[in-house]
């Protein structure tokens, strides 16, 4: 490998999964070409040539070496094995204490980040394997309050990061292995291998978009298979595309890939939406347009296709009353084949909390952190003290930004107080050491 390793990323527009292999690079001082492939034949052929045949962007490449796409370039990172290609891996073993970690820099944690920097709390955020969380796969955020034109979940994202590194806080990459909670301060430890101490710790990791782990999923993820509509979606100009899922993210990926499908379908597996009535009705307008088709009472059950030629046909089951997979042997099922080159899974989220499941922090079945509630300060508080929660890892039926943002300024202003009872305790105790040495 050369002194100073040569890193290419090959990029489109409206892709977020893009800017984040750029800010990761950029958050370890590394220099790098990128090309842009829109709109460019010749160079998205190049890419697929060169990633072969992945269909997708990123594609990173270090010395003319495949790294992959952001998940293989940030599974890569957690490993520490990035750092060692680009040589700048460093010595194990090392323990940096911080007064406040925020794991997450979504919405809730870099709003806890710019609370907690103003308070003087030193926050250290680690942004996780998903930079910016959810809302950089958003192209627009219309109804965050204050932006009367919308404004793109990463320039949302962006603002938001840049507001809090202003007043102190400190935003490094970085993925969060496991949480010690066993004696204070809190140990905390990266994929990586880098270790922090910590006297508060919040979580805001977020949550991750689910899959349905249906056969063909796996095999043809990033070669027409995706949960990302505005990362990969114009890759498959005039094809018919699927969308699976109901609710406000499944609309908006139907929405937008109008731009570039000739025929959205839009499989939902019950004939209702959860879908809030702004999404209904401008899907609605879409259908009257013949731009988007609702397939409802229907589940996919296989996807069809190869690396090579990527998705072919999906095969899916239909009932009158919904949930046709539990039918399967109902007479009224029936089957059906879609000859569609793109299937784009938004069927919700797993919140990301496993590194706390060694930890005394209760959480449900479905992995969401249970904190105090109620009324009065403390809402955000675990059942461990000096851990709190905020956002998508707590919250699993708003799931909105706005009240993302005011649960991860409950959570800074709960650490706080925290922060000042505990520095509190310390004096106390010292003083009362003194007085009996008199």
């Amino acid at each position: 490998m050369s002194e100073h390793p040569h890193v290419e990323i090959y990029t489109k527009e409206d892709c977020p999964y893009c800017e984040k292999a750029k800010d990761l690079f950029d958050s370890k001082g590394v220099e790098y070409e990128t090309y842009n492939v829109t709109g460019d034949e010749e160079l998205f052929d190049e890419m697929v040539e060169r990633a072969d045949g992945r269909q997708t962007a990123p594609e990173v490449f270090i010395d003319d070496e495949l790294i992959g796409g952001w998940d293989d370039t940030q599974a890569l990172d957690e490993s520490g094995e990035l750092d060692e290609k680009l040589g700048i891996a460093t010595a194990d073993g090392e323990v940096e204490h911080r007064k406040l970690i925020i794991s997450g820099s979504g919405i809730a944690g870099l709003t806890a980040a710019i609370y907690a920097a103003r308070s003087n709390n030193d926050p250290l955020v680690l942004e996780g394997d998903e930079p910016g969380g959810q809302l950089t796969l958003t192209t627009d955020v219309e109804n965050y309050p204050g932006f009367p034109e919308g404004i793109s979940g990463p320039d949302l994202i962006n603002n938001m990061k840049e507001q809090a590194t202003r007043f102190g806080a400190e935003v490094k990459n970085g993925v969060i292995e496991s949480v010690d909670d066993s004696s204070r301060p809190y140990r905390v430890e990266l994929s990586n291998g880098d270790v922090y101490t910590a006297d508060a710790f919040i979580a805001a990791s977020g949550a991750s978009a689910r899959t349905l782990g249906v056969p063909g999923e796996d095999d043809l993820m990033g070669y027409g298979v995706s949960t990302c509509a505005t990362c990969d979606g114009a890759f498959f100009r005039d094809e018919e595309m699927i969308v699976v899922g109901g609710g406000d993210a499944a609309m908006e990926e139907a929405n937008f890939l109008t731009k570039f499908a000739s025929k959205v379908y839009l499989v939902h597996r019950r004939e209702e939406f959860r879908a809030e009535d702004y999404w209904i009705d401008r899907t609605q307008e879409k259908v009257e347009e013949g731009e988007i088709e609702i397939v409802r009472n229907a589940e996919l059950r296989e996807i069809h296709g190869s690396v090579e030629e990527g998705v072919d046909y999906a095969e899916l089951v239909r009932h009158p009353e919904g949930y046709p997979s539990d039918k399967l042997d109902d007479p009224e099922t029936e089957t059906l084949e879609m000859d569609v080159g793109a299937v784009f899974l938004a069927i919700g989220h797993t919140p990301n909390t496993d590194y706390l499941e060694d930890t005394a922090v209760e959480m449900d079945e479905a992995g969401y952190i249970q904190t105090e509630g109620g009324k009065g300060g403390g809402q955000t508080k675990t059942g461990v003290p000096g851990i709190f929660g905020a956002g998508d890892v707590v919250d699993y039926h708003y799931q909105q930004a706005v009240t993302a943002a005011g649960m991860g300024c409950k959570a800074a202003l709960d650490a706080d107080d925290y922060l000042e009872t505990a520095e509190l305790e310390v004096e106390e105790g010292a003083t009362e050491v003194a007085a009996s040495d008199d």
